[in-house]
């Protein structure tokens, strides 16, 4: 029972520590963008650099906008993700919307626009990766992240991310002036960085053996979260009996398999190891 309860006090404190960590990198992303960035007329790409553009041909206040445009994304990504991450999603949403309803009234901290696009772009891109490194713990926070930054996963829609911060950005310097696009592309390029250095490592793949007498409860538990197969490795598999599951996850769904593990059996035993991104379920340990 004094497992169990350690166990429990442990998840709540990095539960904590979750929240706490992507509030902070939604506050960052806001000083970014309106102590930086938007004071110079400085426009990244995707769907943050649409809502300055809405933004500014509208006069209403950009983190309204942050939120409507990030809104659908949210939705239709619903299917794809756990409750948990979409639940920090939104609170680093609603974060990140309020801060800069807030700051909006202060004026830029740098008056040259060249540090100003640098530090503006440094901000946001880390901001928004250390929310997602730490809030996310699903496979699909990296897309979060970059969607953002760039309206959309990277992979999969490369050519419309590319159209969409081209188009962006020449409307951009079409109102704002030819300067501020080239300080803009300094910032968007700064931020994407920033986005890829927070969360660099989280897609490298994982190992994990657990060892549990609820072997199936957890089988099912791990495959309805993660969406994802978990193979028998050793033993029967029936509950009251120890045996040992596998699977392959990666770095930043450690965290929830170790919840979905504990929560179903707090004296189960989990080993996580490197794995080569190409190693498949079929070459089960023997």
């Amino acid at each position: 029972m004094q497992t169990k309860t350690t166990q429990h006090k442990q998840l709540r404190k990095n539960s904590v520590f979750r929240v706490l960590t992507v509030i902070a990198g939604a506050l960052l992303a806001a000083v970014g963008l309106e102590l930086f960035l938007i004071p110079h007329g400085l426009v990244v790409g995707g769907i943050t650099g649409l809502s300055a553009l809405f933004a500014h041909t509208t006069e209403m206040r950009l983190g309204l906008f942050l939120f409507l445009f990030n809104l659908p994304f949210i939705f239709m990504s619903r299917k794809q993700v756990n409750l948990r991450f979409a639940l920090y999603t939104v609170l680093g949403l609603a974060c990140l919307t309020i801060a800069s309803l807030a700051l909006h009234r202060f004026p830029a901290v740098i008056s040259d626009p060249l540090p100003a696009a640098m530090a503006g772009g440094i901000c946001l891109g880390l901001g928004i990766g250390i929310s997602v490194r730490f809030g996310g713990v699903n496979k699909h926070a990296s897309d979060q992240g970059y969607s953002l930054l760039s309206g959309g996963p990277p992979k999969s829609t490369e050519v419309v991310i590319m159209i969409l911060n081209c188009a962006i950005l020449l409307i951009a310097g079409t109102l704002f002036g030819w300067e501020q696009a080239m300080y803009s592309i300094i910032a968007y390029l700064l931020a994407f960085e920033g986005v890829r250095f927070s969360l660099r490592g989280l897609s490298d793949s994982r190992a994990a053996w657990i060892t549990s007498n609820c072997c199936m409860d957890i089988q099912e538990a791990l495959e309805n979260s993660l969406n994802r197969e978990v193979g028998l490795a050793e033993g029967s598999g029936q509950n009251g009996e120890l045996s040992t599951l596998f699977c392959l996850i990666n770095k930043m769904e450690e965290h929830q398999l170790r919840t979905i593990v504990l929560n179903c059996d707090p004296n189960s035993q989990i080993v996580l190891k490197s794995a080569a991104s190409d190693q498949r379920l079929s070459n089960l340990p023997s």
